[in-house]
């Protein structure tokens, strides 16, 4: 099957070189692409025949439905859009549009949408299901309720209508109600996670009966044994057992299944640290400031193991952290005063009275943006899963990097530093999800624990990555000139995706071409072109610095030689991050290098220079030839590693001008957006780069706007 898949991605592919493509061919393989769940493939395909019949609304629907399954809401908003615009008879359109808005928050807009398909077919058990849905999260519960109603009176045996309704009846104080719901939904399906879920909640919230609690949440393991969420939260409800140890091998299985979880990793170093094993309690910490960034709760317990440990100054760093960020927290003073104590401080006098000066106030949000919150419990009362994810959704708004202590204005002081030192939990254990009537999976690259990180710069290459989706090299005039002049020995392609070099025939290849470069320039009168090419062979063995040098050389031959400063600039800038040792182990062996390594002291100098003269040689590239948006990107790829965004989103802006289609300058530029807190443009970008197929889009999007 995989076979044929390919060989019609083949067909499609060659459509595109064709000056005419046969649209009902090439809709046919992006909806055979996205029957097997290639979603970011089959965009490219409906791209193909939007390009060639704009008027079309199908290929708009079928775009828009590749976009919901990647979680790019607002794109799939827009094209079922003009999928409707373009034919309002297409029901599935306004029905795929709503459950785009609905998971955006907007609710409202989705029930109008789904309203337009009751029209048409008023027992539609997927649309009365996310219709009452829609309006719970509004907190319209009585129109939820009569919603949820009248979907069990069309489909009486429909177990999730139960459980929905069960949800809502929590939500509602109707605690009877909700059992009686779920205990339904269990008669007419054992398998109904959701349904021991919710169960396990009440058995929690209401009675405190962890017992009963494990036991549901023993049945949601059986049937979901690969959802790390529900580990971490028995391994909430074994410690409140006094079960140690099986809350431990909950929490080690939960990293195994997803080593990004930072919950996991924080809840072990709690346990840790009562068994007084500091040392991997301190590693897990760390991991979970890795993951985060910035971790309040990480902060404030790894600076009460760096005082167990008599590391004070690292401990007194941290709690200065939390301090600065909650200065009204009394808890932070006193542990202060603690650490001060300890080092024989006579300034923890001053800490502890003001902890006690504070004790009796509440604790306020502060102007830093990390207090804004989302989670935990307020006293005894557990919000709603509902409540809690509006705030979730409110926080995210104002900034998506932020933490989660807060959660109302203003909050007691003993209930805040309870947060500080308890286990968390998956918040979103029982949530309900809506129908779409679509497969999925497979193709939700947005799913995949990846690093948030830029799209590197575009560099030139004798090797490149392709893709399915970037089959292609980019394209550079001034390359496409050197290799149409065969003055190289290899071909030249730009890519920003290099693969490692682990063929030891290859390696050799450039070892060779070195040497053969090394004995030409010795009998020949040196051209730059030679240099040139030398440079390339170093720069694929990694041998930076004598890179630079050939392409230094190859400038003062030809002062207007565009790609030798390109490559330099590109060469300078991984001269100035690389290690000393990122080298190829041959390159010591017998390769010219304009100097001797430089001593650990004159590293950092070296790096800064390097960094600065990488700049000015793309300044160059962009003088010589002010066309090239692969040059203002790099440029903007230099200033986000330089954390200047300002200047980054200008380099952006005029690579995009110049490179309408052009991905990486999108996502990177939705990357800097995010980081300002321009959440709207940021999205857009981020959309706009997984419709022209750069893959981590998805992931990043989905990270930023949930």
């Amino acid at each position: 099957m995989r076979q044929i898949v390919s060989f019609l991605a083949a067909v499609g592919i060659a459509f595109v070189t064709s000056a005419q493509i046969n649209t009902d061919q090439v809709m046919q393989v992006g909806r055979n692409a996205l029957y097997f769940e290639d979603y970011m493939l089959s965009i490219q395909y409906f791209n193909q025949v939007i390009g060639a019949k704009p008027y079309l609304a199908q290929p708009y629907f079928y775009r828009a439905l590749a976009k919901l399954n990647l979680d790019d809401y607002q794109g799939a908003v827009d094209d079922a859009t003009i999928a409707v615009e373009r034919n309002p008879f297409i029901i599935d359109a306004y029905e795929l549009r709503a459950v785009a808005l609905q998971n955006m928050g907007r609710g409202k807009e989705a029930i109008a949408d789904y309203d337009r398909v009751l029209a048409t077919l008023p027992e539609s058990r997927g649309i009365l299901f996310n219709k009452a849905l829609a309006l719970d999260e509004l907190e319209e519960y009585d129109a939820a309720e009569q919603t949820f109603a009248t979907l069990l009176r069309y489909h009486k045996n429909y177990d999730n209508g139960y459980v929905g309704r069960a949800r809502l009846r929590l939500e509602t104080g109707d605690t009877v109600g909700a059992l009686e719901d779920v205990d339904k939904a269990l008669s007419l399906n054992k398998n109904s996670v959701n349904a021991y879920l919710i169960r396990a909640d009440v058995a929690i919230n209401s009675k405190r009966d962890f017992n009963r609690a494990l036991e549901d949440m023993n049945e949601a393991i059986r049937l979901q044994p690969r959802y790390a969420g529900f580990f971490i939260n028995r391994a909430f409800l074994r410690h409140n057992l006094d079960d140690y140890y099986g809350a431990m091998s909950d929490y080690d299985y939960a990293i195994q299944l997803d080593p990004m979880n930072h919950v996991a990793y924080y809840n072990r170093a709690l346990l840790l640290a009562e068994v007084h094993d500091y040392d991997r309690a301190l590693s897990d910490l760390d991991r979970v400031l890795q993951l985060r960034g910035v971790d309040y709760r990480a902060l404030y317990n790894r600076a009460i193991i760096r005082k167990e440990k008599r590391d004070y100054k690292g401990a007194l760093e941290d709690v200065n952290s939390v301090i600065d960020a909650y200065p009204q927290l009394a808890a932070g003073y006193f542990l202060r005063s603690d650490i001060k104590r300890d080092m024989g401080d006579n300034t923890a006098r001053a800490d502890f009275d003001r902890s006690m000066a504070l004790a009796k106030q509440n604790v306020a949000k502060s102007s830093h943006g990390s207090d804004l919150a989302a989670a935990g419990q307020a006293g005894d009362q557990k919000p709603s899963v509902a409540a809690k994810g509006k705030k979730r959704r409110q926080a995210a708004e104002r900034n998506p990097f932020d933490d989660d202590i807060l959660v109302d204005g203003e909050e007691p002081q003993e209930v805040v530093a309870a947060r500080f030192t308890s286990l968390l939990t998956i918040e979103d254990n029982a949530s309900i999800e809506q129908e779409y009537n679509n497969k999925s999976i497979r193709g939700r690259v947005q799913d995949r624990n990846v690093s948030i990180s830029v799209e590197p710069m575009f560099t030139v290459a004798y090797y490149n990555s392709p893709t399915e989706l970037r089959p292609n090299p980019e394209y550079i005039r001034e390359i496409d000139d050197i290799n149409r002049s065969r003055a190289l020995r290899f071909i030249l392609q730009v890519t920003n995706n290099a693969p490692s070099l682990d063929d030891p025939d290859v390696i050799k290849r450039h070892f060779d071409s070195i040497e053969y470069y090394n004995s030409y320039l010795s009998t020949h009168t040196p051209r730059a072109v030679d240099y040139f090419g030398r440079g390339m062979d170093f720069m694929t063995v990694r041998n930076y610095p004598s890179a630079i040098a050939d392409f230094t050389r190859a400038i003062e031959l030809a002062p207007d030689f565009t790609m030798a400063y390109f490559m330099r600039a590109i060469a300078r800038e991984y001269n100035s991050s690389a290690p000393a040792d990122d080298v190829e182990p041959q390159v010591a062996q017998g390769m010219p290098s304009p100097s001797g390594r430089p001593s650990s002291s004159d590293a950092l100098r070296i790096a800064r220079m390097n960094g600065a003269e990488a700049m000015a040689d793309i300044d160059q590239v962009i003088k010589l030839s002010p066309e090239m948006p692969i040059a203002y990107y790099n440029k903007g790829v230099m200033f986000i590693e330089r954390q200047d965004y300002t200047s980054a989103l200008t380099a952006l802006n005029k690579a995009i001008e110049l490179n309408p289609a052009f991905g990486e300058a999108y996502y990177n530029r939705g990357y800097v957006y995010f980081r300002l807190g321009n959440r709207e443009l940021g999205s857009a970008d981020l959309s706009k780069a997984g419709e022209l197929g750069v893959v981590p889009s998805y992931n990043l999007l989905k990270r930023m706007t949930r």
